[in-house]
């Protein structure tokens, strides 16, 4: 359980990591689009991106 959480965090880490090594102002557009966005199209789109990462998980843990 540990080595799976300790994994998924390296993970994000890494990605999130690149996006700012080698886009920095494309980083900063994004900020500029999210922040013309409501609070609740923001929560809409972190609820998306949550069910896209337990999908994902699933599929990872049943071996497909």
């Amino acid at each position: 359980m540990i080595y799976e959480l300790l994994l998924g965090i390296g993970i994000m880490a890494v990605i999130e990591g690149l996006v700012l090594a080698l886009a920095p102002l494309r980083f900063e557009d994004l900020l500029e689009v999210l922040r013309k966005l409501t609070l609740a199209q923001r929560r809409n789109i972190g609820l998306g991106i949550v069910a896209l990462g337990v999908f994902l998980v699933a599929i990872a843990k049943t071996g497909m």
